[in-house]
């Protein structure tokens, strides 16, 4: 399993600590670290609508020119700004085995995923 976002992310940090709570082994991935590959994005982009990666309340987005958010209006223009501006992702991202499990954390979405 693992979990992809951002060290510093306050959202990241509450899913890790669930996670390491209820003794669940994932692997950390770190955008600002690791990056983001596009084969990576494009399998994301597959399993979930663009409108549900990208992060449309957060400062990086706040951040962009009115003309750029404009332009983000379907997977490709998605893709290219996630792989830009990796930290417009919704984090955290939790996958197993290339299925994208979950988007963002939610206590009881991820007891309900765990069956807890």
């Amino acid at each position: 399993m693992k979990l992809y976002g951002i060290a510093n992310c306050d959202t990241v940090k509450k899913a890790r600590s669930w996670l390491a709570s209820h003794n669940i082994e994932f692997e950390f991935h770190d955008f600002k670290k690791q990056g983001l590959n596009p084969e990576l994005a494009q399998r994301w982009l597959q399993q979930a609508p663009w409108e549900q990666l990208i992060n449309r309340k957060g400062l990086t987005w706040r951040g962009l020119a009115e003309e750029k958010k404009i332009s983000i209006s379907n997977s490709d223009a998605a893709q290219k700004l996630m792989l830009d501006k990796t930290s417009v992702i919704k984090r955290p991202l939790l996958e197993q085995d290339g299925r994208l499990l979950h988007i963002g954390f939610d206590e009881a979405a991820y007891n309900k995923l765990f069956n807890l």
